[in-house]
């Protein structure tokens, strides 16, 4: 053993004993207290984990110490020389911070276990009596402190071998959510032109899901989601979709398997995404929207995010996205075919993967760390008469949905989405689009129409208590602004406005208070003002 080994063996317990004496006495008046921290932070600092940033090898390391600090010498011979001293993730040591006893226990632990090893593996004795009676008054000064260490360790081992025997799954999570919801449509007649007056009844209904979410590699997902529920389409007791909710779904709370896919990294830069059923390209890839959720985001289904990112909606497919690690920008392109009509698993003439409808997307975003964020998008989409054309999945006017009435129609659209947050607590934002539609089949084959629309909104995040959400959203729904059927135009334009405020009762529920009025629904200012009310509450699990 070389000489300057056994100086390191032969002074730095000595060093190590001085400065933890050292240390006690300063932080007396502190550490008599009782103080019963976890001890999953006590083993972060002698193992190193989620808080740490684990064993490092020079002083250097650490910002906040200098060659001037008192206890410089000792703490590099710890470091150095010894190898037992971790730091904290931001590469602080934090040495004018209080301690307590069992945190200095276990940095005591940890030093006493390097100097053993170091022992097991000499040739030759290399410690004197007197280090080997400094180091056993401090093993007996802190014997306590160590034996309550120890057996919290084995209690959290135990308990963690008990849960690993009885879990569900090893590689599965159950996430689970459910809506309870009150609401009402109401307003005078109906949007439909029948003068029949809005049904206002009050409902109480619900929505649940429960996603099956399991992990083979750690980066990749299989999300299988339940889903059941009653909540009405109020677009049929007010005479136009757009006063539809953006939870609605009846399935007669009969049990669904509402989504089926997997998710993967093909590599640092590139991740992909197959959906086998029900994909939708808003959950692939950015939405630039602060209220996407339905669950805790807008009460309306047009104000969740641009309609661009329904076509397709419901259709099978692949979503490959792009952004380099360390980019602001980001690239996706998608396509899913069958729609909601589910015709890409029929292999019948005009279905299947390529013979039915389809959606080709393509988007470029970005997307800096600091407030400002855009994304420019394109789609492609192509739908048959098969179950009825709906361009824009219901979120505009019935003209919007069928610019040629029900026969097949494809379609160009164009959007450009925007997300600014100019503080923590702040984000404007919104969307604007706009889609070329052309009839592909009946009398007027080759016809053409425009649709536009556009949406804008603020949130206003920990309004009056942490998690809280204020939102408001002023917009048109998607309107056919020109066509070559001149009376499927619409000559008049609907405004769509909408307040929300969701309340964050605990981490797990939120109640939310929402209100909307559609003005001069479906595009025509014959037709009275549409009003919704709700209150949604949300539990997740």
């Amino acid at each position: 053993m070389t000489k300057p080994l056994w100086n390191a063996l032969k002074l730095s317990p000595l060093l190590f004993a001085a400065t933890l004496f050292a240390a006690n006495n300063a932080f007396a008046a502190e550490v008599k207290q009782e103080i019963n921290q976890d001890v999953t932070s006590v083993a972060q600092l002698s193992q190193g984990s989620a808080d740490s940033i684990g064993q490092v090898t020079s002083v250097s390391q650490f910002s906040d110490v200098q060659p001037t600090d008192w206890a410089f010498q000792a703490l590099q011979s710890l470091v150095e020389r010894y190898g037992c001293i971790a730091g904290y993730p931001n590469g602080t040591y934090r040495g004018n911070r209080p301690m307590t006893r069992y945190e200095f226990a276990a940095g005591l632990n940890a030093c006493l276990d390097r100097v053993n090893e170091l022992i097991a593996t000499a040739t030759a004795e290399l410690v004197t009596k007197e280090d080997l009676a400094t180091l056993q008054r401090l093993q007996e000064e802190f014997s306590a402190e160590l034996a309550t260490l120890r057996g919290r360790v084995d209690a959290l081992e135990a308990r963690t071998a008990e849960l690993e025997a009885n879990q569900f799954s090893t590689t599965t999570k159950l996430v689970g959510e459910a809506i309870f919801n009150l609401g009402a449509p109401f307003g005078d007649e109906r949007a439909n032109g029948t003068g029949t007056d809005i049904d206002d009844n009050i409902t109480f209904s619900d929505r649940v899901r429960l996603s099956l979410n399991s992990s083979f590699t750690g980066s990749d997902q299989l999300q299988i989601r339940l889903q059941a529920g009653n909540v009405p389409n109020f677009g049929s007791a007010t005479g136009t979709n757009m006063a539809r909710l953006s939870f609605d779904n009846n399935t007669g709370n009969d049990v669904e398997i509402d989504k089926i896919n997997y998710a993967f990294n093909l590599s640092d830069a590139i991740r992909v995404k197959v959906d086998a059923n029900n994909g939708e390209f808003w959950e692939n890839i950015p939405n630039f929207s602060e209220f996407a959720s339905s669950a805790r985001g807008a009460i309306s289904r047009y104000g969740r995010f641009s309609p661009i990112y329904r076509q397709g909606s419901g259709g099978a497919g692949i979503t490959v996205s792009f952004r380099p690690k360390g980019s602001a920008f980001n690239a996706a392109i998608g396509y899913l075919a069958g729609g909601s009509n589910n015709v890409a698993s029929d292999p019948a003439s005009g279905a299947g993967l390529f013979d039915g409808n389809f959606a080709a997307l393509a988007q470029v975003g970005f997307q800096p760390t600091g407030a400002f964020n855009v994304g420019l998008t394109y789609a492609r989409s192509y739908q048959n008469n098969v179950g009825g054309v709906n361009l824009f999945s219901s979120t505009g006017s019935s003209n919007a949905s069928q610019p040629f009435g029900n026969v097949r129609t494809s379609a160009n659209h164009y959007g450009a989405q925007v997300n600014f947050k100019p503080s923590s607590k702040l984000t404007v934002g919104g969307w604007v689009g706009f889609s070329n539609a052309e009839a592909r089949s009946g009398a007027n084959r080759g016809d053409n129409a425009d649709i536009f629309y556009w949406m804008a909104n603020v949130a206003f995040k920990d309004f009056g208590k942490e998690g809280n959400l204020l939102g408001l959203q002023f917009g048109q729904p998607p309107k056919v602004t020109d066509n070559d059927i001149g009376a499927r135009e619409d000559d008049d334009t609907s405004y769509h406005l909408e307040a929300l405020y969701r309340y964050q009762l605990t981490d797990n529920i939120s109640i939310t208070p929402g209100f909307l009025a559609i003005f001069n629904p479906e595009h025509n200012d014959n037709n009275d003002t549409v009003y919704v009310g709700t209150l949604r509450t949300t539990f997740t699990f």
